[in-house]
Formats: C-alpha cells, sequence, structure tokens
C-alpha cells in the first residue's frame, strides 16, 4: 500500500470518527402525530445553583406546532434547541413561580427566539410583577435590540411579547381545543406559585412547579394521564446544607417548601394519575442518587407508572 493511499484510510477514518462525536448524546424521541400533545423535560434540577448533570427547571408541551415553554431556567433556549424544537415555534411561556431556577432565563428566552427570526407574537403568563419584568428586561436590552434592528433588520422586540398576569385559579387560556388550567400551591415563602394542566383531546399533562403538598395540586391533577411533580430526599438535606450561610433556614425552606419521595407517591396516589413524573430532584445531580431510590420510594404508595425525569426526555 502506498503512502498515499495509507493517508487516504486514516483521513477518511478521522472524518468519521470527527462525525460520530459531534453526534447528540441522546436518542432521538419517536414523533408523534402533529395533533398528539407532546411534553418534552428540558431541565429537571431543583435549585438555583448551575449542575454538572442536570439543567436548570423548565419543560415543554407541544401542539398543533406550537411551543409552549413551562419555566425559564437557566439555559433553556439551547436546551429547547437540542430537543429539536425551534424557537420560532414558541407562542406562550409560563411560569409557575418567580424563583431563579424557574425564571431566570424568561426574557433571554424571549432575546434569543426573537434573534432567530421569531415573527409570532408571544404571550406570556405568570405571577406579578411579570409585566414589570418584561419591561424591565426589555430596557435592559434596549442596546442589543436597537444594534440588531438596525444591523439585521429585524423588527422591534417589544410588540411581540404580550405579559399576562396570574393573580389567582382558574382557566389560564382557551386555543382551540387546548385548555391550560392553574392552580395556586404552597411554596413559602413566595406569595404567589402556581401548577398548571394542559388539557387537550386524548390527553392531560400537570406540572406542579416548586410546592409542599397541596390539596389543590391534587385537585388539578385528578384522573389526569402525566403528572410531573417535584421531588426531595430528605436524607440527604443534612449534607446539602453544610456550608450554606444560615443552615438552620435553609433545613427549614426545603423541609416546608417542597414534597418529600415518601409524600409525592401519595399525592399521585390520592389524585389518580396514570403516570408520575419525577422532576426538579433535589439534590439535582445524577450521580448524587440512583434511580432506583427515587423510583422504589415513590411506588411505595403510588401503583402507576413512576418516569425518573432526565433532561431531554419526551414522556410518553
Amino acid at each position: 500500500m502506498t503512502d498515499r493511499s495509507t493517508r487516504r484510510r486514516f483521513l477518511a477514518q478521522s472524518a468519521g470518527a470527527l462525525a460520530a462525536s459531534r453526534q447528540p448524546a441522546f436518542a432521538e424521541p419517536q414523533r408523534p402525530g402533529p395533533d398528539t400533545m407532546r411534553l418534552i423535560l428540558l431541565g429537571t434540577a431543583g435549585g438555583p445553583t448551575p449542575k454538572l448533570t442536570r439543567a436548570a427547571s423548565a419543560q415543554v408541551v407541544l401542539y398543533k406546532g406550537a411551543a409552549y415553554v413551562v419555566d425559564c431556567g437557566n439555559g433553556v433556549a439551547r436546551q429547547l434547541r437540542l430537543a429539536g424544537v425551534s424557537l420560532q415555534s414558541i407562542r406562550h411561556v409560563l411560569l409557575t413561580h418567580h424563583h431563579s431556577d424557574h425564571n431566570a432565563d424568561y426574557g433571554t428566552l424571549l432575546l434569543l427566539a426573537w434573534a432567530s427570526n421569531l415573527v409570532t407574537p408571544v404571550d406570556t403568563w405568570g405571577p406579578p410583577p411579570l409585566a414589570r419584568m418584561t419591561r424591565q428586561f426589555l430596557d435592559m436590552s434596549d442596546t442589543d435590540i436597537n444594534v440588531r434592528m438596525a444591523d439585521e433588520g429585524l423588527p422591534p422586540l417589544a410588540p411581540l411579547v404580550r405579559p399576562h398576569e396570574i393573580a389567582g385559579d382558574g382557566v389560564v387560556l382557551r386555543n382551540d381545543d387546548l385548555t391550560i388550567t392553574c392552580a395556586r400551591v404552597h411554596h413559602p415563602l413566595v406569595d404567589n406559585a402556581f401548577a398548571y394542566r394542559f388539557d387537550a383531546p386524548g390527553r392531560s399533562i400537570v406540572i406542579s412547579g416548586d410546592t409542599s403538598p397541596s390539596p389543590a395540586l391534587v385537585r388539578l391533577a385528578r384522573n389526569a394521564d402525566v403528572l410531573v411533580h417535584e421531588v426531595l430526599y430528605v436524607p440527604a438535606v443534612e449534607k446539602m446544607i453544610v456550608g450554606s450561610p444560615d443552615p438552620a433556614a435553609l433545613k427549614r425552606h426545603l423541609l416546608d417548601s417542597h414534597t418529600t419521595l415518601d409524600q409525592v407517591g401519595l399525592i399521585a396516589a390520592e389524585a389518580n394519575v396514570r403516570t408520575l413524573v419525577l422532576s426538579h430532584f433535589v439534590p439535582g445531580e445524577t450521580t448524587a442518587m440512583a434511580d432506583e431510590v427515587w423510583r422504589d420510594g415513590a411506588k411505595a404508595h403510588f401503583k402507576g407508572e413512576v418516569v425518573v425525569g432526565r433532561d431531554l426526555m419526551e414522556i410518553a
């Protein structure tokens, strides 16, 4: 074999290896029909600090070509792209409450969608002061927006963003045959925290947001196909509070404001849901706990399907 042919073979093998290394590390989910309501977990970590193995809290419901983003933890725009969801398809953004692991990238998502040639208005929904937050983000980003309008011919961003503040339980919106309903849940010290329910023909999905065990959530989730619920593993709390400025206060917050693994199965059973999806894990690192610990703990009181959520997982 000549040096030239050896070189060609080496280059071909190297190119193949490089192409393989650029493939996504997750399996492409099967795509249901366009009229089937779909749910993708974008980020499944709990807490405000960045995690090595899970993205911050976010999920997206897809229905009839429109994306409904629920919560906007850090990095949500990139998670949408990794999930194969076009930022131009975003039509609604819903925030469960105003903690940074749920809203840190609210404005950034809208800005990046606009920079990706979003031209359709986006309605945003969440507790007060959502309207003020929106105005302040647009003001903060004014320099970048004006430059891109001049350099790239983009339209003004402000008219594309329509914030709506939610003050209580009830129907958030009806969009053709899709209905979104909310219920106030208990998440001290946050005055307004909400869970959301999506109902479309053939499927219902409930997303808890952050909450301690909540009768209002049980009522909202009654007979739902899917309940995505936050979860806290109590034996990990003592380790988590080490080194915090006020360990006692942090421990009190974790125990008073979240739902423990022992409790989450009881909630799913009382609501009579078909599938319980665990998410917003505390602790939030994948390596911290084996999946079996989470699954077995939830199944102690719930006989339906239990899914241990992962970033970019589509829930069938």
